[in-house]
């Protein structure tokens, strides 16, 4: 695939995703939806690494990468979905927006990795700054939406710092095994919550959740990520990051066109504020660096 295809195709699956989620939940249930997503990923996986013939590590670091890949993954992806009940598709996407900051600040502190700028700091506080907005904007939607959202904001810490902690492990194997292996870790997490929380199969499957779940379960569980990797592994970093940029406006004006959800002025607030940190956070020491008298 091209380089440019792959950008655009995880966009859209990107952007497409939090809609997907509760679509996937409507009249099944959210723990069955979020497990039936993962066994059908897993399955997907499983077919690709032995059609491609893959390497599957089993080394320790791999292990390792696995179990914490795993209990993130399902740490994440529970409160994702038990909040999608609460809140709205486009919020998700904005909330997860936030998941390049923390990700930033988690590797600073715990890694040693990188300093902590001016221009990531002033990225960091008006992330701040607009996730209180979109708090705000959740309290005007009732109690139930303010939980929502604390979950969902409980979701990126948790898939951000498991990131971070991979990264430490320093695991060297293939992403399609890391994917693998994480799932397999991950799947019998998601069936013990489904039995506590339900244990009951479906009595009906309506189409549009079927469909959603399918989607999620082929393209945002699996070819998704895929893509992400290879643009990662050729692609500059900052283009990349354009993603995260444009997939939260999207995702709001695919909730509100198609899912009939209000976006309260301060939500839209709150995606500026964080789209803005992220650019910060991203490009602010380039920006600085062009301007008159900084360069020399």
């Amino acid at each position: 695939m091209s380089l440019p295809a792959a950008f655009v195709s995880v966009t859209l699956i990107w952007s497409t995703t939090p809609l997907a989620i509760k679509w996937s939940a409507a009249g099944v249930g959210f723990s069955f939806a979020v497990f039936a997503r993962m066994a059908i990923g897993a399955l997907l996986c499983v077919l690709i690494l032995v059609a491609m013939r893959v390497r599957f590590p089993l080394h320790r670091n791999a292990r390792q990468a696995y179990i914490v890949g795993g209990v993130s993954m399902f740490g994440a992806m529970a409160l994702t979905y038990w909040s999608s009940q609460y809140i709205s598709s486009g919020m998700i996407s904005v909330l997860f927006g936030l998941s390049p900051l923390i990700t930033s600040l988690g590797a600073a502190l715990w890694l040693k990795e990188e300093a902590i700028t001016p221009s990531k700091l002033a990225g960091m506080l008006l992330g701040v700054l607009g996730l209180l907005l979109v708090f705000r904007g959740g309290f005007d939607l009732g109690a139930g939406a303010a939980l929502g959202l604390f979950a969902l904001f409980m979701a990126v810490v948790t898939q951000s710092l498991g990131l971070v902690w991979i990264k430490r492990i320093g695991d060297d194997s293939p992403p399609l095994a890391m994917t693998l292996g994480s799932l397999v870790v991950a799947l019998p997490l998601f069936f013990v919550a489904w039995w506590l929380a339900d244990g009951h199969w479906p009595a009906a499957l309506p189409e549009r959740a079927l469909m959603a779940t399918v989607y999620l379960g082929v393209f945002g569980s699996v070819l998704g990520f895929a893509m992400y990797f290879y643009m990662v592994k050729h692609m500059a970093a900052g283009r990349v990051a354009l993603i995260t940029l444009i997939t939260p406006v999207m995702a709001l004006l695919l909730g509100h066109g198609l899912n009939n959800e209000t976006v309260l002025p301060q939500v839209w607030l709150g995606t500026a504020s964080i789209v803005l940190g992220l650019c910060l956070h991203r490009w602010g020491t380039q920006w600085l660096a062009c301007l008159p008298g900084r360069g020399r």
